[in-house]
């Protein structure tokens, strides 16, 4: 009787033991959730200043200039009632604030001292930097947008005409705010895209050299302020090490993306030899192949190119459904893309800027030879010959062969 009464005092102790850990875990769970919910230290979205778009300029005290174009969250909810100043019938969504300082740290931390809410770099999609800060180096900047973890490693860059701050302040009838504009002409593929990322593998590989898009604002059309104008891609900003060195024109740049094998849908003007008048083509496919090659201990390279085309006007006289006249066109259509590349090439060679990144390629070929030029590169890039390639043809003449508007005695049926 004893043993059996000792049992069941053991049981109900361990019963009350398990009880007890229970109610203990359970009040555990309940303490803690609201440290693991991640809501404690939040940050509302009306706390933040939401930056779309930054510049960086050299001022002639050697300090930096930061200027960051802010979002206005009141002139979407309200309507655009009280978003501030109206420009043109619509609303002024941002509003641009700037300031000096010895760096982009120093620059920021005053900046911040004049706004009232905290800078958020999250949403910056594009960083423009000043000519002049730009040939003097960029390397401090970068490094500061690359260590911040805020801005985004795939927000684009550019360099601009004169000074950078002029483009935020810019106030484009067509976009909201003028970061914008230069963002959709980047998908546009109007000219070079590239991103923070990019930018630093270019300078930190073997080459050393960069190409940027190269921005200015268009004036203002009749009626319109000052403020109104539209900043647009005129070309390249080339870059050696961090300093830019020069710049490549439009037509240059088409080059350089065809070099690239970055070329997109645009249309291409051509005349063909002996004939009046135009032929437009849009480039449809475009394969592009470099091979680098030494020959005779020559170091050379070989463009190769193959387009198609298709006719999207033809201001000639020329009858595209004839076998001769369509070889013609494409005659054309060849030597127009040959000059363009070779215009490009001829460029960087100049500049000694190997923005193509040849030298990881006649490295990854040509081991052994490149180790032994490595350190005098820019020479052999500068000297080397280039020998391109283009196969190009016109695979659709359009819904009609015959240039419209002309009579049948008019048309040049060769």
């Amino acid at each position: 009787m004893n043993n059996s009464w000792r049992r069941k005092r053991i049981l109900e102790k361990g019963k009350r033991r398990h009880f007890m850990k229970s109610v203990l875990l359970l009040l555990g769970i309940c303490g803690t959730t609201p440290f693991l919910s991640g809501c404690w230290d939040r940050v509302e979205i009306t706390d933040l200043a939401v930056v779309t778009a930054a510049a960086i300029d050299k001022k002639d005290d050697n300090q930096i200039e930061l200027s960051v174009q802010v979002f206005i969250p009141s002139s979407i909810s309200s309507g655009g009632g009280q978003g501030g100043s109206t420009q043109g019938g619509g609303a002024v969504t941002t509003l641009v604030r700037s300031e000096k300082g010895s760096n982009i740290s120093d620059a920021l931390s005053r900046l911040q001292s004049k706004l009232p809410r905290k800078v958020f770099w999250g949403h910056c999609k594009v960083f423009v930097f000043g000519e002049k800060l730009a040939k003097e180096g960029v390397q401090e900047q970068l490094d500061f947008l690359l260590r911040h973890p805020q801005p985004r490693e795939k927000a684009n860059v550019y360099v601009s005409k004169g000074k950078a701050k002029p483009i935020l302040e810019s106030l484009p009838p067509l976009e909201n705010y003028s970061g914008e504009v230069l963002r959709e002409l980047s998908d546009l593929h109007i000219g070079m895209l590239v991103t923070l990322q990019d930018l630093d593998e270019m300078l930190t590989g073997k080459p050393q050299a960069a190409v940027i898009p190269f921005i200015k604002i268009l004036p203002p059309g009749k009626g319109q302020t000052k403020l109104q104008g539209i900043p647009y891609i005129v070309g390249s900003a080339v870059f050696k090490k961090d300093k830019m060195t020069g710049t490549m024109t439009e037509k240059e740049t088409r080059g350089l993306l065809w070099l690239r094998d970055e070329i997109e849908s645009y249309t291409v003007t051509l005349q063909p030899k002996g004939v009046k008048g135009e032929i437009s083509l849009n480039p449809v496919t475009a394969k592009v192949k470099i091979i680098p090659q030494i020959i005779n201990e020559k170091w050379k390279l070989l463009v190769k190119v193959n387009t198609e085309g298709a006719v999207i006007q033809n201001g000639t006289n020329l009858d595209l459904s004839s076998p001769k006249s369509l070889k013609m066109a494409e005659r054309a259509y060849q030597k127009d893309i040959e000059k363009r590349i070779e215009l490009a090439f001829l460029n960087t060679q100049h500049k000694k800027s190997d923005i193509l990144g040849l030298g990881k390629d006649f490295y990854r070929k040509y081991p052994k030879q490149f180790n032994k030029v490595e350190n005098h590169w820019e020479e052999i890039f500068a000297e080397m010959e280039v020998e391109i390639d283009v196969m190009a043809y016109i695979r659709r003449q359009g819904y009609i062969n015959k240039p419209a508007g002309l009579s049948e005695n008019e048309v040049k049926d060769k």
